[in-house]
């Protein structure tokens, strides 16, 4: 049944739902929770919630569906993206995958909350996946309800956008609705669980294929299901490399290195930490995938995890994730391994994420200090003593390199001028009282040998900014903002999720108006829940 007024632009929508389709379905129907066995998905409904409301949509995703602002804000909108109506040609269902958490084999995991409602190919003949996440059980659930918290489900719509915007490769997020059920959460683990009002976000990617979708297949030795997968996969999000075969899988795998390898990059760039980069979440099309307790490095220490279930080990925290997405690609390799049966190419393409990373790090960091260029044999130097100045006192990553920009030289200075130029820098920092004479000496010393270098360059400053602050954003989603528009939506106040989602659709413009945005973490959010550290519950 189309809606009064819209079935001219729902008629155009067009589905199609090749996932279902063309790989192995699991031939239970009863949605109970359960080990699935040779199957790549279940078909399974969202559960009808009682009065959903629609909080925020994105306007570019709606574009990129074919959705007419109408449309988005229309009645029937809102049950669709609730999971109460199904729009003509959905086709929903939860996928099947395991994955390595923390470094263990957790074995079966799924689309335990997430929920497909199929694949719409728009004008452009460009496939756009969508997926309720808090859209009930699935058989994937295992001991939990399904569903999603308003909290959680505010972060993970912003930052999908948020992202995007800053230039970063993500699923995206059509819209954030709720539910009208409350919804119990312990948020910190620690025994006083709280009702909290219950959300469903609409995730939108081309694929929501993470490595673990691979992983699970292989452990458990169901290799002719695997390769079913993989050959789909092939021939549909990488269709350039041809048709799939041993020397095919091959290079799919090297392109992924690739891919993974340019996503953390773009982290590392803005500062951004994921939080819980285990194998299922990690994308195989190189996407950031599921914001949970993410993060974005305020104070510049490489240790620092937004994840208090990693706060023991830090394996996750901001430095580690080079290494951590290696480490996640030799799994994968392992589980593509019966395919190909030959140990050296996967190697070598795990290797070669190492150079990749690193010669894409080098290139990314010139960019951020305004260089033509990254120089092999000055650069290296030059930006290892900057990292460790940053650590060296609490000093605000986002904001530092931002004003880096501001610097004015002429060409060459005397000790004098040197240090007058670190007056913009100041803003960078937190705790004062770190500014040290030691520390100074330091940066002036550091300033004199990157005024050199950029003297070789000899770029104007205009060129130089433009530059600089194509790849520095002014305006993050900092978790202290995050959780002020939280703050307001439990209570029923919108206004700052719209907000922000408007000011971070140009981070990388000054927006005079919005600079109350750009500022350093207050000193209350420190401390303040969903502030600084936050837990995996949703």
């Amino acid at each position: 049944m189309y809606p009064m007024g819209y079935p001219d632009m729902i008629k155009s929508i067009k589905f199609d739902n090749s996932f279902v389709r063309e790989l192995p379905e699991d031939p239970e129907t009863t949605n109970t929770r359960r080990q699935v066995l040779s199957s790549c998905y279940s078909r399974v409904n969202p559960t009808i919630v009682s009065s959903p409301k629609l909080v925020a949509y994105s306007r570019e995703v709606a574009a990129l569906l074919g959705f007419s602002k109408e449309f988005c804000e229309s009645d029937y909108f809102i049950q669709v993206f609730a999971g109460n109506l199904m729009m003509p040609g959905m086709d929903t269902y939860a996928t099947c995958y395991g994955g390595h958490q923390f470094g263990n084999w957790a074995g079966q995991l799924g689309d335990g909350r997430a929920i497909n409602l199929g694949d719409i190919v728009n004008k452009q003949s460009k496939r756009w996946g969508l997926q309720l996440k808090g859209a009930g059980l699935t058989p994937y659930s295992r001991t939990a309800d399904g569903l999603a918290v308003l909290r959680s489900s505010i972060r993970e719509f912003l930052c999908s956008e948020a992202m995007f915007h800053l230039g970063i490769p993500t699923t995206r997020a059509l819209s954030l609705i709720l539910t009208g059920k409350m919804v119990e959460r312990d948020m910190f683990y620690d025994g006083h669980p709280r009702l909290e009002p219950g959300a469903i976000v609409c995730r939108v990617a081309s694929s929501f294929t993470r490595f673990g979708n691979f992983e699970i297949f292989t452990s458990r030795g169901e290799i002719s299901v695997l390769k079913q997968l993989v050959d789909y996969t092939i021939s549909k999000d990488f269709p350039h490399l041809g048709k799939p075969s041993p020397e095919v899988y091959i290079k799919w795998f090297e392109e992924i290195c690739r891919t993974t390898a340019d996503m953390i990059i773009h982290w590392m760039r803005v500062g951004f930490v994921h939080g819980v980069m285990n194998t299922d979440n990690m994308s195989i099309l190189g996407l950031t995938i599921d914001y949970g307790p993410y993060g974005w490095l305020e104070d510049y220490n490489p240790a620092w995890t937004p994840n208090t279930t990693d706060a023991g080990t830090r394996r996750y925290c901001f430095g580690n994730q080079p290494q951590i997405a290696q480490w996640n690609l030799a799994k994968l390799a392992t589980a593509i391994y019966p395919l190909i049966e030959k140990t050296k190419p996967l190697q070598a393409a795990v290797e070669r994420f190492e150079h990749h990373y690193q010669s894409g790090w080098q290139t990314m960091m010139a960019k951020k200090l305004g260089l033509i260029a990254y120089d092999t044999g000055k650069d290296g130097s030059l930006i290892k003593e900057l990292l460790e100045i940053l650590s060296l006192a609490e000093t605000d990553m986002t904001i530092f390199f931002r004003k880096l920009a501001l610097l004015d030289i002429p060409g060459f200075m005397n000790n004098f001028e040197i240090q007058a130029l670190t007056t913009p820098l100041m803003d960078a920092y937190y705790i004062p009282d770190q500014i040290t004479s030691g520390y100074k000496k330091r940066i002036y010393g550091w300033l004199e040998g990157y005024i050199q270098r950029l003297n070789k360059d000899n770029l104007s400053m205009k060129k130089r900014r433009k530059k600089m602050d194509a790849v520095n954003p002014k305006y993050v989603l900092r978790n202290y903002l995050a959780q002020q528009s939280i703050d307001k939506a439990e209570q029923g106040d919108f206004s700052m999720i719209h907000e922000l989602l408007e000011v971070m659709r140009r981070p990388y413009d000054e927006q005079p108006d919005k600079k109350i945005f750009a500022e350093k973490r207050p000193d209350w959010a420190r401390s303040k829940p969903g502030c600084s550290m936050l837990s995996c519950s949703s």
